[in-house]
């Protein structure tokens, strides 16, 4: 190639780039200047999950699993399937909200995509840290071609370059396809170039065994090691109440890729640990020993925990189940 060509290619080394940290709204699930996606059938949850991680930034209150309070940040949240009046706002207020932090983008006689330049411009001047657009296929646009990578792709390297230049984590949320069995992260709607360009996936789901706990599990994490199960309810007014940790993979959580435990094994902990318990409460750390000397998994133990309606009281010395 002649030298001149060669001059004229925007050539750089890694020599010259200099390292920089990520920065993280809510360590290892949603990173600022990123695209995260959240997953998952219609009812599971992720809209008032949302909502609820909006209400936090809002208030400065700390996210899920954090100790410590936050700068209040303001919240940008587009959503093309719930109104304003009678769903969002009543969930905002149930989460303890501060509403004047949290707005969207009045699109009633110009609707927009995800190409509209009006995005970065309402990001700049509500000086959002959090952009949420709910659902991810509403604002595709008509040329989206959801299904095909070359229609998607430009598309959202368009978003993520949005993400990059204003340091906003932006945050996707889609709904799951009816691919039953197949692995989750080809799971959702569209093409894979979907979740491949997103720097960290969550996929929420409610338990097979007790519908009325939903889990927000991580599907996949580019920029850290995937965050733990994090399982929650919701009540009648849409208050969100989270329950801690819980050990299941997305995979699992999907009933498609992984084994939620050995139905036989999970039998026989059910039998021990009733028998374990109907002479009082028992430290909670000795019966996970004893179930290991019986090789026993914890997932196994903890389903029939759940079977059982074993209870959790906290003592002086630590944490002891009861019947």
């Amino acid at each position: 190639m002649a030298k001149g060509a060669m001059d004229e290619l925007p050539i750089r080394y890694y020599s010259d780039i200099t390292v920089r940290k990520v920065d993280w709204l809510w360590y290892p699930y949603i990173p600022f200047g990123k695209i995260t996606i959240m997953q998952g059938d219609p009812g599971d949850g992720k809209t008032t999950l949302l909502l609820y991680i909006a209400a936090l930034l809002s208030t400065g209150r700390p996210m899920p699993g954090d100790v410590e309070s936050k700068d209040r940040m303001a919240v940008i949240y587009q959503s093309a399937e719930d109104g304003a009046e009678d769903t969002l706002k009543p969930r905002l207020v149930s989460a303890d909200a501060d509403c004047s932090r949290i707005s969207f983008i009045d699109d009633t006689e110009n609707t927009f995509s995800l190409t509209d330049t009006r995005l970065e411009a309402a990001i700049h001047e509500c000086g959002a840290r959090l952009l949420v657009l709910d659902p991810l296929q509403a604002y595709l646009g008509d040329n989206g071609e959801m299904n095909r990578a070359v229609g998607v792709r430009p598309v959202l390297k368009r978003l993520a370059a949005v993400a990059d230049r204003t340091n906003c984590a932006i945050v996707l949320i889609g709904h799951m396809n009816k691919a039953s069995g197949s692995k989750g992260i080809y799971r959702g709607l569209g093409s894979i170039d979907i979740t491949a360009i997103a720097r960290s996936v969550l996929l929420v789901g409610r338990l097979r065994d007790d519908p009325s706990v939903r889990v927000m599990a991580h599907l996949k994490s580019s920029l850290a090691k995937e965050g733990a199960s994090i399982a929650f309810e919701i009540g009648d007014d849409s208050n969100l109440q989270w329950l801690g940790e819980r050990d299941i993979t997305a995979g699992e959580l999907l009933g498609g890729d992984g084994d939620l435990g050995d139905n036989g094994k999970v039998s026989s902990a059910v039998l021990s640990l009733r028998e374990m318990l109907s002479i009082g409460a028992q430290p909670c750390v000795e019966i996970y020993t004893a179930f290991y000397d019986m090789d026993i998994s914890k997932r196994s133990v903890d389903r029939a925990k759940r079977t059982l309606g074993v209870k959790s009281i906290k003592r002086a010395d630590g944490w002891y189940w009861s019947l």
